[in-house]
């Protein structure tokens, strides 16, 4: 093991360049296609990243999202273009995770990144001052501190603005003359930063949050949005699930217990069809609980039942194990969400021959 490999291993979660760095450096060698300036890979070889597939050579790229392909090519079209790229979706529909992809995949690196919240200022996005050197020279370039956006303008890389929505109006509109002129004023110095080619800006953004704020009109012209939907079956969720949770029990050195397809089925099941309102033959009507029930939710709970069966279990992922997760998931609104959920149990689990188990577990957790 390399010292960088051996360095990895002990991070949490490595980021996505450092934990698919032979991808990259694989489809990098063998990428002859036109690549946009400044990107490390051409855009066809980037949805290749993306989705998965197979190289000349035998290597073998692993899917990093499972859904539309013809979303992602629109997606990073976008990035080769002017236009700045919105992901949006319900919360759990992995825009974050396609956004760090893209940017390492397009710019090798994707730590160029503003975190969006209600209190993220204006220097988050524009620039900042090293107060002490500011006082002790005045407003000097040694005194700016660039944001993550700035240092993408000047290195023709990816920026990222995580929850766009939840920043406050007039801190959203920096963003303005950023991504309508490439450029970026500096009043105090007299100057301003170009932006060099290759830049570019990928945000993420869901309005089922509280304390949302819409963007402008003037802001959202700047981008090409993109919507990433929940998984379209079954199936494909419960792959998405499979996948993340192998990933996550090694990144977590969780001992290692075999996560049953049947048990994930019927987590992504009960998810699937509390959040549609039917159940999966379509013969009885649900109530929907006020949370959204997302992929990402069903990896948690999994996640849990593994560490819970390892640690506190006959080290078999069983009912029990997975129970008192999805009662969490399910159960934001203790009140309304606890109605939903009991109807849920006595209506459809119950009558399941081969749920037995479960429902004994859920009625147990739920009381």
């Amino acid at each position: 093991m390399t010292e960088i490999a051996a360095a990895q291993a002990d991070l949490l979660r490595p980021h996505a360049e450092q934990a698919y760095a032979d991808e990259l450096a694989a489809l990098a060698a063998h990428d002859t296609r036109p690549r946009p300036p400044s990107w490390k890979l051409s855009p066809w070889a980037v949805v290749t990243y993306l989705l998965g597939g197979e190289l000349d050579d035998g290597t073998v790229i692993t899917p990093k999202y499972v859904g539309p392909r013809r979303l992602i090519e629109v997606a990073v079209a976008t990035l080769a273009t002017d236009r700045a790229l919105l992901l949006l979706g319900v919360p759990g529909t992995a825009k974050t995770w396609v956004s760090e992809h893209l940017s390492a995949a397009v710019s090798g690196e994707s730590t160029l990144l503003v975190q969006g919240t209600s209190g993220t200022p204006e220097e988050a996005i524009r620039y900042g001052w090293n107060y002490a050197r500011l006082l002790a020279e005045g407003p000097t370039e040694g005194a700016l501190v660039p944001s993550p956006v700035m240092t993408a303008m000047q290195g023709g890389r990816i920026a990222r603005v995580e929850e766009l929505t939840r920043i406050p109006a007039d801190v959203q509109d920096a963003l303005i003359t950023v991504l309508s002129e490439k450029t970026l004023p500096i009043p105090e110095l007299g100057t301003e930063v170009q932006a060099a080619k290759g830049f570019n800006l990928i945000a993420t953004a869901n309005d089922r949050d509280r304390g949302v704020n819409e963007l402008s009109s003037a802001l959202r012209r700047r981008f090409n949005t993109v919507v990433l939907p929940l998984p379209a079956n079954e199936e494909d969720e419960v792959a998405i699930v499979a996948r993340r949770v192998e990933q996550l029990g090694s990144s977590l050195e969780l001992p290692e217990i075999p996560a049953t397809v049947d048990e994930i089925r019927r987590v992504v099941t009960v998810f699937r069809e509390l959040r549609s309102g039917v159940t999966g033959d379509g013969r009885t009507t649900l109530k929907s609980p006020s949370g959204t029930l997302s992929t990402a939710e069903a990896i948690s709970v999994v996640t849990n039942g593994l560490a819970l069966a390892a640690h506190f279990g006959d080290g078999v992922l069983r009912p029990s194990d997975v129970a008192a997760g999805i009662l969490g998931s399910v159960l934001k609104d203790p009140v309304a969400d606890k109605v939903v959920w009991t109807e849920y149990l006595e209506a459809v689990v119950r009558e399941r021959e081969d749920w037995a188990d479960f429902y004994r577990a859920c009625r147990e957790v739920t009381g």
